[in-house]
């Protein structure tokens, strides 16, 4: 018999991603965020959750998948990583899937460029792809440092 995993799931343009749901504190609606100067594309902004400052990272720019133009405000999964609380904007939440983790599958090869290094496999689903997110590696917001070439 097979073990099982929660995964807390959401929509980030017609895909659905997934994360452990220990991983995830809480999902809030849109907050009010401070741009922050010369972040990087993907950093939209800080804002307070209580108390607490949290970076905002856009999904949809980290996975390269451009601005959203349904014009609706994104929703933040704030999740738990190993430099602290991060929130996730994300278009829209989805719920909690149990799923067998015998059916993991590596993530798929038509997955492209930095997309690849943000999944860490997937679930196929009676009527989608699930793709788990890599949290530590999605929240990931720091500028590279320059490398010069020899």
């Amino acid at each position: 018999m097979h073990e099982t995993s929660r995964l807390a799931t959401f929509h980030v343009g017609s895909e659905l991603y997934g994360v452990p749901v220990e991983r995830v504190q809480e999902v809030i609606r849109y907050q009010e965020m401070t741009r922050v100067p010369l972040a990087p594309p993907a950093v939209r902004g800080l804002l307070n959750l209580r108390g607490q400052i949290l970076i905002a990272i856009d999904l949809r720019q980290r996975l390269g998948l451009g601005d959203d133009s349904r014009g609706i405000p994104s929703a933040n999964v704030v999740l738990r990583t190993a430099d602290g609380l991060v929130s996730l904007l994300v278009d829209e939440i989805g719920g909690v899937v149990e799923v067998d983790e015998g059916a993991f599958e590596a993530p798929p090869p038509t997955l492209r460029g930095s997309r690849r290094t943000l999944i860490k496999g997937a679930y196929k689903l009676k009527d989608k792809l699930l793709l788990v997110l890599d949290g530590d590696a999605a929240s990931e917001w720091k500028v590279p440092e320059r490398v010069e070439e020899a």
